[in-house]
């Protein structure tokens, strides 16, 4: 009884995504032992085929176009709905990402279809694929079956594991041909104000600042502590509004949705905007001065203290262990 699943790959600087393996491996699930198709799309990105297969999908479709260069919600919708018309399958997958938040919409009203937005978890009971998703900014969860049409949805990064790497598997990585026409949006140039380095909402380990940073320079610490254990560094919205940083950092309700392995919270009160972003970390690490901020009520370990005495010693130990290991 298997499905056809069509999933979405995301290439970034040439590079694929982690929510492009976790989104086969969701692909899988709901296949149910039917045939998971990744689609790619972009300028050149048929080179990156190969790896979707090895992470396993059945097979992997391509379309490219120099007009696909950079994401344009016209063109990427253009691309996507021409393989679904073809491929006809019966689930489709993209990333809850600041792309799939942006396309899926679009597609599944083009489509007709239902839509279940930033799963956490899938499931099969029988017959029925299950989703779980948060509501009420993490506060509860609720379960969703869709009863007809197309099963769509998109998963939050770092909630599915992805499958093993297998560069035995093999599987067919073909071209489509689509026209990409009619363009409203044109982007002509990407202004980068995010730093370098892991990409925050696929980070495995996260050390985020509040307002107890202080000043711009106060993130320094945090920098050279994300830099020891190779993580990355958020904010809360308190931090954005007071300038210390860029709002790209920004973790919260009206942010970025991060769950990484290890958050560690560094001058963060807690209020409830910004746990809906962080809650569900596997880890949560709090650094505050104040023993009755909220952020320890959350918090799996907690360090009542300055964090610009704390953060130092962290990161000096944390080096210790990565010179023993």
């Amino acid at each position: 009884m298997g499905r056809k699943v069509l999933v979405l790959g995301e290439v970034r600087d040439a590079t694929l995504r982690n929510v492009s393996f976790e989104a086969i491996a969701a692909g899988k699930t709901i296949a149910e032992g039917g045939e998971v198709v990744a689609l790619l799309v972009g300028d050149t990105v048929a080179s990156l085929g190969t790896e979707l297969v090895h992470y396993g999908a059945d097979r992997v479709i391509t379309v490219e176009d120099p007009k696909l260069t950079t994401y344009t919600p016209d063109g990427y919708s253009q691309a996507v709905l021409s393989v679904i018309q073809e491929e006809s399958p019966e689930g489709i997958v993209f990333g809850h990402t600041a792309l799939g938040k942006d396309l899926s919409p679009k597609i599944a009203a083009k489509l007709g279809s239902g839509l279940v937005s930033d799963a956490t978890a899938i499931e099969v009971t029988g017959g029925n694929v299950v989703f779980t998703r948060p509501i009420y900014s993490g506060k509860a969860f609720e379960k969703k079956i869709v009863t007809d049409g197309v099963i769509f949805a998109t998963i939050r990064p770092n909630n599915i594991p992805s499958l093993d790497k297998d560069d035995s598997r093999s599987g067919d990585v073909t071209s489509h041909s689509v026209e990409i026409k009619d363009l409203r949006t044109i982007v002509k140039e990407v202004v980068r104000k995010a730093s370098e380095g892991v990409d925050l909402s696929e980070a495995k380990v996260v050390i985020a600042g509040g307002r107890g940073v202080k000043s711009e320079d106060g993130f320094q610490p945090l920098n050279e502590l994300a830099e020891v254990l190779g993580g990355a560094v958020g904010a809360s919205r308190g931090a954005c509004d007071a300038e210390y940083c860029d709002y790209s950092l920004q973790i919260g309700q009206t942010g970025k949705v991060v769950t990484p392995d290890l958050y560690i919270a560094c001058g963060i009160s807690g209020a409830i905007q910004h746990l809906a972003g962080m809650s569900n970390s596997k880890v949560i690490v709090a650094i505050n001065k104040d023993p009755e901020a909220n952020i320890f009520k959350v918090a799996d370990y907690g360090i009542v203290g300055d964090l610009f005495e704390v953060i130092p010693l962290l990161t000096e130990e944390f080096k210790k262990l990565k010179v023993h290991a």
